[in-house]
């Protein structure tokens, strides 16, 4: 599993249309989810600062195996803890 401890970014564009797109390339190209996101104007710019989930979160089936496309119910394991 990657370590991926650092979740916080930052964007900024001269336009919304541009911080989104900016945005969208980031995620592409790093195949992950933003789990929150606050956009502010700071003078003449759009800013955004961004979470990504966190990868020590992983969904899991009961035996505590990661899941991919499955019937079985799901738990969550968050990394040093125990199935939710």
């Amino acid at each position: 599993m990657e370590n991926n401890k650092r979740n916080l970014l930052f964007f900024q564009s001269d336009s919304m249309k541009g911080l989104h797109s900016e945005m969208d390339e980031w995620q592409e190209s790093n195949q992950k989810r933003f789990l929150s996101a606050s956009i502010e104007r700071d003078g003449d710019q759009f800013c955004c600062i961004a979470l990504t989930n966190p990868t020590e979160v992983m969904l899991v089936n009961s035996d505590g195996r990661e899941i991919g496309d499955s019937a079985d119910p799901v738990y969550v394991y968050v990394e040093g803890g125990e199935l939710r």
